[in-house]
């Protein structure tokens, strides 16, 4: 039957997700700690081995073997560094009383062999051939400690402190290696709150941000709520993992449509580019090389089951499924959908496309503040001059519709 101590052990390990390696390694390192404080000498590195299974401890003095060094000639180096460095905190003091600019202030480099010797942790090899007559240079003397009686109140507080610090810390690892794997995936989270502008979600071991900027505008987001983001970036801050998701990223609307339609998972079919205006509509270009299957038809899934759950999943976003072609020409056109286009001419050296459309279908061309036709520019990435109305990623669009008709206004905004 196991110990209460490798019992306690267990369960610590069961409750953070943590191995058993982990937590011993932190008892080992909080009863070093006791024993330092209790027992220690000031040059001393102390280690400590703990058997969980009759909690006895052995501790060690380790050091490592290096170099003979003339200490004197050590301190005296030391000496002079310390000098050097009191000149120039009082250099840089007296500039600044005057008021002069202070600059960067480089110490000089010693000239002479810099000499290491740190008699915590190092141990000369004239020392440590009495110990072991064959040693050689970079070898570790593991040297026994007596056994400590019982540790006093002060160094049971500090070996709890430090159990609790670790456990922490090792914890804050596991969880970010977790999510760092996940870095450019898309999550099922449940909206936890609101802080400020920020918005938190639980993705079950942590709480992910979704920032101003990565919140779609038109979204409420209700605690409780389940909701599904993308990870943007993964990183290791003072407070522990910190996981920043966005609900506008354009690889969200890519992960979802992998995720729910097989094809594009298994590689027969192929998203080519994507254009978002997160909230309101995306234009997802697709293609295959398999001649019997229907790349838009296999998005759009029968009776459009498969696009009616990603457009649930983006929070009722518009979603245009465009076939992509090697021809600028027809991936213009498809592209301008759902208008149709009666001629495209392309001017390469502009990277400019000439789109003459029907009067009836103007509007639908260039699209709700112009929304149409600037999709259709980022995703093929060439400009676009429908009916002699130029629109290139950079010019703001809402002023195409002034010259459209009311009559075509209105037909469009029905479709």
């Amino acid at each position: 039957m196991p110990s209460p101590i490798e019992q306690a052990m267990r369960q610590i390990c069961e409750e953070k997700g943590l191995s058993i390696e982990s937590v011993l390694q932190t008892i080992e390192a909080a009863l070093a700690a006791a024993y330092r404080k209790d027992f220690g000498e000031k040059n001393q590195n102390i280690e400590v081995e703990f058997n969980p299974v009759n909690a006895e401890i052995r501790v060690f003095d380790v050091k490592t073997v290096v170099e003979d060094v003339d200490l004197e000639e050590l301190e005296r180096r030391q000496e002079a560094r310390r000098a050097r460095a009191e000149q120039a905190a009082q250099a840089f003091t007296e500039a600044r009383e005057r008021g002069e600019q202070i600059s960067a202030m480089v110490m000089e480099e010693d000239e002479e062999e810099e000499l290491k010797f740190n008699p915590k942790t190092d141990m000369m090899i004239s020392e440590a051939s009495k110990v072991k007559a064959d040693v050689g240079l970079g070898e570790i003397i593991r040297t026994e400690l007596p056994q400590p009686g019982a540790f006093g109140r002060m160094a049971a507080m500090t070996a709890k402190q430090v159990i609790t610090q670790k456990l922490r810390e090792a914890e804050r690892e596991i969880v970010f290696s977790e999510f760092k794997e996940k870095e450019g995936e898309v999550l099922n989270g449940v909206v936890q709150r609101r802080e400020g502008r920020m918005v938190l979600v639980d993705l079950g071991r942590i709480t992910g941000i979704l920032r101003p900027e990565d919140q779609i505008a038109n979204e409420h987001y209700v605690p409780g709520e389940k909701v599904k983001v993308f990870v943007r970036q993964v990183s290791l801050s003072t407070r522990g993992p910190e996981i920043i998701l966005s609900r506008t990223a354009e690889e969200l609307v890519k992960r979802i449509f992998e995720l729910e339609i097989p094809e594009i998972s298994d590689g027969s079919v192929q998203i080519k580019a994507i254009a978002r205006e997160a909230g309101s509509r995306s234009k997802v270009a697709v293609s295959t090389t398999d001649e019997n299957l229907d790349p838009i038809g296999a998005c759009i899934g029968q009776r459009g089951t498969r696009i009616q759950t990603i457009i649930g999943a983006l929070g009722g976003e518009k979603i245009d499924i465009i076939e992509w072609s090697e021809d600028p020409e027809k991936f213009i056109a498809h592209a301008l959908a759902p208008a149709k286009a009666q001629h495209v001419e392309l001017r390469p050296d502009q990277r400019l496309a000439v789109v003459q459309v029907d009067s009836d279908q103007l509007s639908l061309a260039i699209g709700k503040g112009g929304q149409n036709v600037r999709l259709a520019v980022r995703l093929t990435g060439w400009k676009i001059n429908v009916n002699g109305q130029e629109v290139s990623e950079e010019i703001e669009t809402d002023s195409l519709l002034e010259e459209v008709p009311q009559e075509e206004k209105k037909e469009e905004e029905a479709t």
